[in-house]
């Protein structure tokens, strides 16, 4: 029997529309489904929208033993060009480290605006960070901890790796490290968005990045009843609509 292309419901997805396409990009370990309910909002009003699937995300586990935060990037790359063929403008969106991947395209890359969900501006503290190397040359696996949902239909139908593969966490933190030197490039319009009770990044991760980038049109949005995957949360609706608005403004 052949294997799945990918874990069944986590497939990345395509729904035309018009001129502005928003590349949405899912979280660490996580799968584009992710990105649906944004997705199918956003479609709704007449976007166009592209959810890719990140190198070695939506398989098994294992793939993520050998890829690398470049790698992670050739995949919104691959995104931006195949938008860009289909529409007139880009705005990037992502959720997570999917957020982390947003910024350093908009800091790289001829975009019309940048939106991040729940984007850290570091790696939570811990104190086996500094075995991190060593972590990372044994593959161990990582317990993710206890999940912060309040929408538990949605946590009970949520498609991502049960644990971290604690190489694909060094990426990760390169990754992070590669986005905070280059956020001072970042000078178009950007939305940030972010829950207060998000318990698994630094609290304080909206706030440095918003410090840390250089644009003159900048905003930040705070949920107070939400976990991390604000978009699959009881506030979503009111972060869908406050992307809409950020997207109408900017693209006039």
């Amino acid at each position: 029997m052949h294997r799945p292309l990918t874990i069944a419901t986590a497939e990345p997805f395509f729904l035309p529309g018009g001129d502005t396409g928003c590349l949405l990009i899912h979280g660490f370990t996580g799968t584009p489904k992710e990105m649906r309910m944004l997705g199918d909002s956003l479609a709704a009003s007449g976007y166009t929208v592209l959810a890719p699937r990140l190198f070695g995300h939506a398989t098994h586990p294992e793939a993520m033993g050998r890829v690398r935060w470049q790698d992670w990037l050739a995949s919104v790359e691959d995104g931006l060009n195949l938008l860009s063929g289909c529409t007139k403008r880009q705005v990037v969106m992502g959720l997570s480290m999917g957020g982390v991947l947003s910024l350093l395209a908009a800091a790289r890359y001829d975009v019309e605006g940048v939106v991040t969900f729940s984007a850290p501006g570091n790696l939570p503290d811990d104190p086996r960070s500094f075995l991190l190397p060593v972590l990372g040359w044994l593959n161990l696996r990582i317990s993710k901890g206890t999940p912060d949902w309040r929408n538990h239909q949605a946590e009970s139908d949520h498609v991502d790796y049960p644990y971290y593969p604690s190489r694909a966490i060094v990426e990760l933190n390169k990754l992070i490290k590669v986005m905070r030197q280059e956020l001072p490039h970042v000078k178009i319009p950007v939305l940030l968005v972010q829950s207060r009770q998000d318990k698994s990044i630094p609290a304080d991760s909206m706030d440095s990045i918003f410090r840390a980038i250089n644009s003159k049109d900048k905003t930040k949005f705070w949920v107070e009843n939400s976990g991390h995957v604000v978009i699959r949360e009881p506030e979503r609706e009111k972060i869908f609509s406050e992307v809409k608005s950020f997207l109408r403004r900017i693209t006039v």
